[in-house]
């Protein structure tokens, strides 16, 4: 599938890839690792023709179909539907044909290649991905005009996955999914039917989702079976026994040199000196380890305070009067709490956030907080809102006014930032040093509580533990809202579910939400009321249902049946097509029947999903 031989490139002065080969198998799934500013993203530049190397090759089987994430999906009043469908460019152009064809014959070959390519399963099988990435049937049908950049990299996304190209190349995937559409794509690539390739510093998508690590590190390739974790056993052992070599290399080389340097001089033991002389020079250079330079953070510790940080009770929050997002909440918040967010984006876990931090105000009902309560409050846009020509330090230095200078860098040492890089503008650090200065400025004056909203976007693998490691040894409280999910089962030791304008503990632990959203991915999702699922209302009769939904109920079983009966209809025609034998005046009358009937399908899937929009509405109510 893809065979890289002797690979090199450069760029500015700067050697990414020196002499490095790898050959990857096709139907493999392989997540490429290494870290940041090791030149992931520009082997991937070379995979798609758009770099050209330096020296040696990198060669694509003959004839294989190459599928890459869109920079952005279009805007306008397309709908995510529309443009994941849009995707497969010779159904579509095969449809506009068939819209305009006359010739019988031509009529008959549209339709036989469109029942090749299963081209009626096709809105079905989009549909599919957009649930599974968070777009339930009324966001499939809004136009992407209305959609934010992330959303619309999601329909970027499904747009390539519907696609499925021979080779997948997925860079940094999860880094525009919650927690929910990310367990989903973990799911989805471990049955993908061919090649993919993705970079990845997400430890719980490279376990799950792939059958081999590529480790790009100190300018070469190295190929591991298994996924993240067999990967990094298996590199330890590599590490330690190539340190055991250097190591007695250096002990025979140090042996020969001190005989060489006692007995040089004598004219009875120089003969030997001289042997051992030509044993070090066919000893060669000695074994380099290059050590990677150790990442940490280091939270500050905050003052002691007793709990409740903070209480609500039968608080309402929202940002428009009388429209509350999230209503009666319930909650209490102890100084050495870990509480991890659980619940799709636009369910409104960014605004308990911004309540819990103070930046929004309940609507109603009643707040306690403890009167030394501030907040070290971690989101994406503060990394772009930096000062992009000021460095590390002026950022701190404009925070800690009376501080002084050792007082700012010593700071600034607790995340990485050294006298090299302390110094550096902003707009030349990579996305992981930024954010680890993020770190440094939000918990510079130590903040008794810490929200971390997707705080390891652009954190590589080992950054990603450092940061665990740091949450861990924090004196306060912290709110993660994250999809890496390797990170909250490091950190988190309670989950509150944030759903249906809600927030409650799940009773439960991180699998045990995996399996619910695996089942309910692609619907809406089913909350326990605290009954068991029950609920006695009056006005319901004995099975749980209230009378006035029957109707409602009937309505969309009959559509269901319309629907099942046509479309098994059109199975059997097109069974009947898929016969070699069939005379020509038979094939052109089946066709021109099953293009009436594909036409009833529509109508009939149109008709149900309105009665079961009916339904699931009222059912809500």
């Amino acid at each position: 599938m893809l065979t890289i031989t002797n690979l090199t490139y450069r760029i500015a002065g700067r050697t990414l890839l020196e002499n490095t080969s790898a050959k990857i198998p096709a139907g493999h799934r392989v997540g490429i690792v290494g870290r940041n500013g090791a030149g992931k993203s520009t082997l991937f530049g070379l995979i798609m023709g758009e770099l050209q190397p330096d020296g040696g090759s990198l060669d694509r089987r003959r004839g294989t179909s190459l599928g890459i994430v869109a920079q952005e999906a279009p805007g306008g009043e397309f709908t995510p539907l529309d443009v994941v469908l849009a995707a497969d460019l010779e159904r579509a152009a095969l449809l506009d044909e068939a819209e305009t064809a006359t010739d019988p014959d031509r009529v008959g070959e549209i339709h036989m290649r469109l029942l090749d390519i299963d081209a009626h399963a096709a809105p079905a099988r989009a549909a599919g991905i957009l649930a599974g990435l968070g777009f339930d049937d009324a966001m499939q049908g809004r136009p992407m005009s209305s959609y934010s950049g992330g959303w619309r990299m999601r329909v970027a996304l499904a747009a390539v996955l519907f696609t499925e190209p021979d080779l997948l190349l997925l860079d940094e995937p999860t880094n525009h999914l919650d927690l929910e559409a990310t367990v989903w794509l973990e799911n989805y690539l471990k049955s993908y039917p061919h090649t993919v390739l993705v970079v990845s510093h997400d430890r719980a998508l490279l376990n799950s989702s792939v059958s081999h690590i590529l480790h790009l590190d100190h300018r070469k390739l190295t190929l591991y079976a298994g996924g993240y974790d067999s990967f990094e056993r298996l590199r330890a052992e590599r590490l330690a026994q190539t340190k055991a070599q250097a190591a007695k290399q250096e002990a025979q080389r140090q042996h020969m040199q001190a005989f060489v340097d006692r007995f040089r001089a004598q004219a009875t033991k120089a003969r030997q000196a001289q042997s051992r002389l030509k044993a070090l020079a066919r000893l060669g250079p000695a074994i380099s380890i290059e050590n990677d330079p150790t990442m940490r953070f280091e939270f500050p510790d905050p003052p002691e305070l007793a709990p409740p940080l903070l209480s609500m009770d039968g608080v309402d929050v929202g940002y428009e009067a009388g429209r509350p997002i999230l209503r009666n909440l319930d909650l209490r918040l102890d100084p050495d709490d870990r509480i991890a967010f659980l619940g799709s984006n636009g369910n409104g876990k960014s605004t308990l956030a911004k309540l819990i931090a103070g930046r929004l105000q309940p609507q109603s009902g009643e707040q306690h907080r403890s009167g030394k309560l501030r907040c070290g409050f971690f989101a994406q846009h503060q990394i772009e809102d930096m000062h992009a020509d000021w460095t590390p330090y002026e950022h701190m230095a404009e925070l800690m006014p009376t501080a002084r200078p050792e007082q700012v860098r010593a700071r600034l040492g607790r995340f990485g930032f050294g006298q090299d890089k302390a110094f550096v503008k902003v707009k030349d650090l990579s996305g992981g040093e930024k954010a680890r200065l993020n770190f440094a400025l939000i918990t510079h004056d130590a903040p008794p509580l810490l929200i971390l909203d997707e705080p390891t976007n652009h954190l590589d693998i080992d950054s990603r533990a450092a940061l665990a490691e740091a949450i861990n040894d924090f004196k306060g409280a912290v709110i993660l809202i994250s999809h890496d999910w390797h990170l909250l089962e490091l950190t988190a030791d309670r989950l509150w579910l944030v759903a249906n304008g809600r927030v409650t503990p799940f009773e439960g632990d991180l699998e045990d939400y995996r399996r619910l959203m695996l089942g309910e991915r692609g619907g809406k999702a089913r909350q326990n009321d605290g009954n068991g699922g029950k609920n006695n209302r009056q006005g319901k009769q004995s099975n749980g249902r209230p009378k006035s939904l029957e109707p409602l109920r009937r309505s969309a079983q009959t559509a269901e049946a319309d629907l099942a009966r046509l479309t098994a209809e059109l199975g059997r025609l097109d069974g009947e097509l898929a016969d070699g034998r069939l005379a020509t005046p038979r094939r052109v009358e089946l066709t021109r029947r099953r293009v009436e009937l594909e036409r009833r399908v529509a109508a009939a899937e149109e008709q149900w999903l309105e009665a079961a929009a009916a339904l699931e509405q009222a059912s809500a109510a």
